[in-house]
């Protein structure tokens, strides 16, 4: 006789009396099996479970996460009935024609789906993890929803949705398949794999999508029938963002507020007309940010140097490096940091990524005349202890920002250079005269951003070469150095990295380096000699992260120049 499973978990003690009572409370009130419930108060562990499970059905439990399941397998299975009920096909055999599932719980319409699959079916158990992420990679996102449009053919509303709230519930607008569901399924993956921009792009009559996940962009697995409705999710974004879905001609800017689960995002979405289509890219920004010196990966003397740099009365603060840096990101949280009810911040920007409570914010809008200079000149007027400059282009804007350091007001901007020296011959070249640069300029904060080995699936690497062990050992100057990198697993999309930290070069100006400008010296003259005085250089703080075990050598070389 086969025991209920609250027995087995009882007797075993996996679980507590109360337990099960509060369980069972619960389960009656909103349904579903019990053992989803126990593991989503966290009473007991999916694979205990599936153990139980496997011993009380006699079903074999497996993982999938490396099993390759033939493409023609998959097409046995329709998206919807695999979505439906949560199964993944991976072997098919013939002689009899028996067809190997996967599912998480024990069906009660296994009947159903063996008279719909016309064939004997042979389950085996896995986490339902697992097999929500292989439905999502072997049949693409919103397959399911691809193939219900498909169905309900032309007469289904496509793109003629209303615009609705204000904010948009992601994870509710499911209902019926639509070309809105689709792009919000998109747009919830893109969250669930942590990524922080959405490229949708158009070519000859394809459509590719691909997400940016801790700075690096991936393929997106969608359904081969997804072109077909490319214009129709091109409107239905167009619509979200209030921009004009006639108009194809011409790039366009926009943005929409989305809720997913408990949070909400915003949504900046650029339109960019191409000979095959409009190609969009959508960055998803959390509404609201947690800014935090010590959590911007600098190491104890950085930030030391920093909070000095940022209580200075007057002067200007650099960040330099390319798009995507993390340089505003570092000048929010310095700003965050010194804000008070005593001063009066005030920044211009293009675009405003984030909102600061208790700062004033301009959007710079160049059709309008509205120029970062323009918009200096006329935040003076509202008495600012402390401005941020988005960006110094060009010679206008840095003048300007010199000259307000001057009379007695603190400046953060930033500058697109390689590396802190760079930024001094920058400003020479646009036209700043060296008198002014050292009689205003406090510091050059050079950042690149690595990604972090996830901490789920660190290991040794064993295969780095004892030639790239010498050289990190010779350049930091220790005896000894141990490689880590991540092997892989479904907490970082099998990409071995999760999340990314920030390395730094901080510059401060003193007495030389101020002599070298005024003598007009080179950037590689005026770096060697603040190398020689102990500024720590883009490389060795990231060769600092790899000691730590937080990031791999191959991702400090990808960010920074070889160190001469």
């Amino acid at each position: 006789m086969v025991m209920k499973l609250e027995e087995v978990l009882t007797n075993r003690k996996l679980i507590t009396p109360q337990q099960l009572e509060a369980a069972l409370k619960e389960q009656r009130a909103s349904g579903g099996p019990l053992g989803a419930v126990l593991i989503k108060k966290g009473f007991l562990r999916e694979e205990q479970l599936l153990g139980i499970l496997a011993e009380q059905l006699n079903i074999p439990c497996v993982s999938l996460k490396d099993i390759t399941i033939d493409p023609a397998v998959i097409e046995k299975v329709p998206a919807k009935f695999a979505w439906h009920y949560n199964i993944i096909p991976i072997k098919w055999t013939t002689n009899p024609d028996v067809l190997t599932i996967a599912i998480s719980e024990p069906l009660r319409s296994l009947d159903d789906v063996k008279i719909f699959l016309r064939c004997r079916v042979n389950p085996v158990l896995a986490a339902k993890g697992e097999i929500t992420e292989m439905i999502g990679k072997y049949y693409g996102v919103g397959a399911e929803t691809v193939e219900g449009i498909i169905a309900a053919g032309p007469k289904q509303p496509a793109a003629e949705a209303e615009p609705g709230s204000e904010v948009e519930d992601i994870e509710k607008l499911a209902g019926d398949a639509s070309v809105i569901k689709l792009v919000n399924q998109i747009i919830l993956e893109a969250h669930q794999k942590r990524a922080s921009d959405i490229h949708i792009e158009p070519f000859r009559g394809k459509m590719n999508i691909r997400y940016r996940i801790d700075g690096v962009l991936y393929n997106a697995s969608v359904p081969v029938d997804i072109g077909r409705f490319f214009q129709a999710i091109v409107s239905r974004i167009k619509i979200m963002s209030k921009l004009n879905i006639v108009e194809r001609r011409l790039p366009q800017d926009g943005r929409a507020i989305v809720k997913i689960g408990k949070e909400e995002f915003d949504l900046r979405i650029s339109i960019l007309p191409t000979p095959e289509g409009e190609s969009l890219v959508i960055r998803i920004l959390p509404t609201k940010m947690l800014f935090s010196l010590e959590k911007l990966g600098l190491e104890p003397k950085e930030l030391e140097t920093l909070e000095r740099l940022i209580g200075k009365p007057h002067g200007i603060i650099f960040v330099t490096g390319p798009t995507g840096s993390g340089k505003t990101t570092t000048l929010y949280t310095s700003l965050n940091k010194i804000k008070s009810t005593r001063n009066k911040i005030i920044t211009i920007e293009d675009p405003i990524e984030y909102g600061l409570e208790g700062i004033t914010q301009v959007q710079i809008a160049p059709e309008i005349n509205l120029t970062f200079a323009q918009g200096l000149r006329s935040i003076l007027r509202h008495d600012p202890d402390v401005i941020m400059i988005g960006e110094v282009r060009d010679f206008e804007t840095a003048e300007l920002a010199i000259r307000v350091a001057l009379t007695g007001h603190l400046v953060f901007s930033t500058l697109h250079t390689n590396d802190a020296a760079g930024g001094i011959t920058r400003l020479l070249d646009i036209g700043i005269e060296p008198y002014l640069i050292v009689s205003s300029v406090e510091a050059f904060i050079a950042q690149r951003l690595v990604r972090l080995i996830c901490p789920e699936c660190k290991v040794e690497d064993k295969t780095v070469t004892l030639d790239l062990k010498r050289q990190i050992m010779k350049e930091m100057g220790i005896a000894d150095v141990k490689i880590y990198k991540g092997s892989g697993c479904q907490a970082c999309n099998l990409t071995g990295f999760k999340e990314r930290t920030a390395i730094y070069e901080i510059l401060v100006f003193d007495r030389m380096i101020k002599e070298l400008i005024l003598k007009k010296a080179s950037a590689d003259e005026i770096r060697k000699k603040v190398i020689e005085r102990g500024m720590r250089t883009l490389r060795l703080s990231g060769w600092g992260k790899v000691i730590k075990g937080l990031t791999t050598p191959a991702e400090v070389m990808r960010v920074t120049q070889v160190e001469e």
